[in-house]
């Protein structure tokens, strides 16, 4: 997995306006700057919050992409939560989950 990719992209994406008409545009052209797999890109592709919360996307960076997508709070909450009901337990990162639980 390119976390670390994953999570660059949110980061540029987030502060960067010029990226962000450029990812609009053509977001394609802007994934392949960085090196994701192919489960990340279509995730990003979507706008699938909750599955990008599961592959481990810090939710500092997520909420600012989730609004840049149009989400209201409650809905990117939401997705979080689907998203481990629909994609299991968070694999890597911050929230990698070890209890079980599967809570938000």
């Amino acid at each position: 997995m390119s976390l670390y990719y994953l999570q660059k992209l949110f980061y540029e994406l987030n502060r960067n306006e010029t990226l962000q008409v450029e990812f609009r545009a053509n977001q394609e052209q802007v994934l392949d700057a960085f090196e994701l797999t192919g489960e990340e890109r279509e995730a990003v592709l979507l706008g699938n919050i909750g599955l990008l919360y599961v592959l481990g996307v810090n939710g500092q960076l997520l909420m600012h992409y989730a609004a840049f997508c149009g989400l209201a709070w409650p809905d990117y909450i939401q997705a979080m939560r689907d998203g481990i009901t629909k994609y299991g337990q968070v694999r890597a990162g911050l929230y990698a989950m070890t209890d079980g639980k599967g809570a938000i």
